[in-house]
């Protein structure tokens, strides 16, 4: 790339901005070294070896949480398979974590695809539904509770965050628009223990008072190469609701409680562009990169009005 028109050092930021995709399964820090390309005998050689084991791992570690899942949380009595239309509860909490989990999940077939030597394009194709495959067969057990049902919106959910992420694949070969979630304890659990939780596992998994889901903007990936903003400081809009122990108003109300909703907008540090050249970081930084750290925060609800958060998690 000659850019004789630019400085030294932007050429090196432009220099980089036209690496290929790297991700923590598969490549190392950027450089602005050219890349080369793998021979396909090679790549080939690689697939036959990677691809194998991929999915072998894939299918053990999915079975066994399914098991477990099936055996953990639908203890009861079993009925029927029936649907359910849940969307109204939980102010959609449950909705943002779907499309939260299939998002992530697909992220992670993607890349792990592209480490087992597939090329981009099938790469996100084929690990991009995965998210989705992943997720929906979970409604097959809800359909069959008696207290709930299977969702259709769950199933939506869940496809528009695999689509999430294939879209951002396709148009730039990486993620730009993150989803994110952070969790806190609350009061409201101990009002409800078998459905919000008991131990600190339960309540992360089932109090949405605690959630909240963000968006995370990668903005130095849309500026100029010149642009000296830090990728890894990123602006976050935030969603959550509050006072959710029963999905019936009446129920709610007789606790003292009303459920409202709350809006975010914070700034986020995006670990995956921390610079570090060990690969156990990167890879911990990956799987961290799911969550919003701790920051200022200013919300909004039609409940306190504005309120400033010094640290909000």
């Amino acid at each position: 790339m000659s850019l004789p028109h630019l400085p030294v050092q932007a050429q090196v930021v432009a220099g980089l901005r036209t690496q290929p995709y790297r991700s923590a399964f598969s490549y190392t820090a950027p450089t602005p070294v050219p890349q080369l390309t793998l021979p396909d005998s090679v790549r080939q050689a690689r697939l036959n070896r990677r691809l194998p084991l991929l999915a072998g791992g894939l299918v053990v570690t999915y079975a066994g949480l399914t098991y477990g899942l099936s055996k953990a949380w639908y203890t009861g009595e079993r009925s029927s398979f029936h649907w359910f239309n849940d969307f109204p509860e939980w102010k959609q909490m449950d909705k943002a974590g779907h499309f939260w989990g299939a998002f992530h999940e697909s992220r992670g077939a993607v890349d792990m695809l592209r480490w087992a030597g597939l090329d981009d394009r099938k790469a996100i194709w084929y690990g991009g539904f995965v998210g989705f495959l992943l997720q929906s067969p979970i409604e097959i057990l809800d359909g069959h509770d008696p207290k709930y049902g299977a969702s259709a919106t769950d199933l939506a959910a869940n496809f528009l965050g695999s689509v999430g992420l294939i879209g951002q694949q396709l148009a730039w070969n990486e993620v730009r628009i993150m989803p994110k979630v952070s969790f806190r304890t609350t009061r409201y659990a101990p009002m409800r223990p078998n459905v919000l939780g008991r131990s600190f596992a339960e309540r992360l998994l089932k109090d949405y008072n605690g959630q909240t889901y963000w968006l995370a903007v990668d903005v130095g990936a849309f500026m100029p190469a010149t642009s000296r903003w830090p990728r890894w400081l990123q602006p976050a809009v935030g969603y959550g609701a509050q006072q959710m122990v029963y999905n019936d108003a009446n129920a709610n109300a007789a606790l003292g409680l009303r459920a409202y909703r709350q809006y975010y907008l914070s700034l986020d540090v995006d670990l995956r562009h921390i610079p570090t050249r060990s690969k156990l970081l990167r890879r911990v930084f990956y799987v961290a990169s799911i969550f919003h750290l701790p920051a200022p925060a200013l919300e909004y609800s039609n409940r306190r009005g504005l309120v400033l958060h010094g640290l909000y998690h």
